[in-house]
């Protein structure tokens, strides 16, 4: 995966930003999930929610690691 070097300054605060609100939304669906909302597409939601998980892990080690 390439880097952009040419990247502003304030483009790591943009992207924790970015990270933390999508990390927010995951957590909203995971808690709506254990609610029991939505249960007929329970598994597929599931699935996605530790995918997105996995996701911004990986994108915040990137953005901490520069």
């Amino acid at each position: 995966m390439a880097t952009n070097s040419n990247m502003p300054d304030q483009e790591p605060d943009h992207l924790s930003a970015l990270i933390q609100a999508l990390q927010d939304d995951r957590r909203w669906l995971l808690r709506h999930l254990d609610e029991g909302h939505w249960s007929a597409f329970r598994l597929d939601l599931a699935a996605l929610e530790r995918e997105l998980g996995q996701l911004l892990e990986f994108c915040e080690a990137r953005t901490e690691s520069g």
